[in-house]
């Protein structure tokens, strides 16, 4: 069976070779590089340096670089050779610039005056726009108790919600893939939230929160081009209630983050946002949340509803996440409002893939009707 072993990359370099090889300073640093990692022997590399006629200048920075890189004695000695028969040649021409950023213009203060109303608009406008309907809300929570981020998966609740003229009650019919009996959603205990179907939303965009909203950038998600805002509402006008249940305690925070609103149609498509003015003696001391919008189909007629969100909070070293994905949107009947579905077992997790935000310039050619 042949074989072939490649012991050491200088041994297969002919004698012949070494007869004046041409080559530029940049070619000699790689070559040298590349025999330090290998561990050539320092004797033939640096009988193969000698070999190399040069067609731009080596200077002392570059052999000293090499030197602290490995470079064995030989090899920087013959180094230093060529500093001296190559002192009158031009310098090695300056590396490749890596190419300059594509700078995207912001909207000027009339256009974003203008895109802030559009958002503002339909903002206002989301939970009026919205049929009753019926959905399945599954939470994956997760906790760390070393506050590093090495999440163990603590519990998996699978729920109905129903949403009627703009009201949401929870239904827990399975937890852990086992049916919940006698199990309420304040009741679960650990961390829980409500109010993703656009109370959040009202109240930013409500004139009286007096947020304050500024151009962040242009991007994409799922292929679609977003304005990016970024945002701050203050303590003072702030609803956003955090409950610490053990200790009974509630405050009002206020948040900043950022908004992707679709280009398209205005839509607010994802939201993040961070509460800033916790009390430093709050059993809590960090929340934030993401908020993940797309189309969805209810009785053949699209609307933007919520599919994913994650809240993350602290308390202390204690880390608490609530990986939240709402699934069979369906309309809400009289029926639907007395008797559920059997439960199926848990769907696996949504893909990152769809969530992830892309470089983006401002679309051409107006809007899509």
């Amino acid at each position: 069976m042949a074989q072939l072993r490649i012991l050491c990359t200088l041994a297969l370099i002919p004698a012949a070779a070494y007869a004046q090889r041409q080559m530029t300073v940049a070619q000699l640093v790689d070559f040298i590089k590349s025999a330090v990692q290998q561990k050539n022997d320092d004797r033939k590399v640096a009988d193969f340096v000698r070999s190399v006629k040069l067609t731009n200048r080596l200077d002392d920075a570059t052999v000293e670089s090499l030197q602290n890189l490995g470079a064995g004695p030989r090899t920087v000695a013959a180094l230093r050779a060529l500093t001296d028969t190559t002192a009158s040649l031009a310098p090695p021409p300056p590396p490749a610039g890596k190419p300059a950023p594509i700078v995207v213009s912001a909207p000027g203060p009339e256009e974003f005056r203008r895109i802030l109303d559009e958002v503002r608009e339909k903002a206002l406008n989301y939970t009026q726009s919205l049929p009753n309907f019926l959905c399945t809300q599954v939470t994956r929570r997760y906790v760390d108790p070393s506050g590093k981020e090495n999440w163990i998966q603590e519990d998996v609740i699978q729920e109905h919600l129903s949403y009627v003229d703009g009201h949401e009650d929870y239904k827990v019919i399975m937890v852990n893939n086992k049916p919940a009996i006698n199990q309420t959603h304040t009741k679960l205990g650990g961390a829980t939230s409500s109010g993703e179907f656009g109370s959040m939303l009202a109240e930013i965009f409500d004139p009286a929160t007096a947020t304050d909203f500024n151009w962040e950038r242009w991007a994409k998600l799922d292929g679609r081009v977003m304005y990016v805002l970024n945002f701050r509402v203050e303590q003072a006008r702030s609803k956003y209630s955090i409950l610490h249940e053990p200790s009974g305690r509630e405050i009002v925070s206020g948040y900043h983050g950022l908004i992707w609103a679709d280009t398209d149609t205005g839509r607010v498509m994802k939201i993040t946002m961070e509460c800033d003015t916790i009390p430093a003696d709050f059993p809590i001391q960090q929340v934030s949340e993401t908020m993940n919008y797309d189309f969805q189909d209810i009785s053949g007629k699209k609307y933007v509803l919520p599919v994913r969100v994650e809240l993350r909070s602290r308390e202390g070293r204690l880390l608490s996440k609530n990986n939240m994905e709402f699934r069979l949107y369906r309309k809400f009947t009289t029926e639907s409002s007395i008797t559920f579905d059997t439960p199926d077992p848990t769907p696996e997790p949504l893909s990152d893939d769809k969530f992830k935000e892309e470089p983006a310039a401002p679309p051409s050619g107006g809007k899509k009707q």
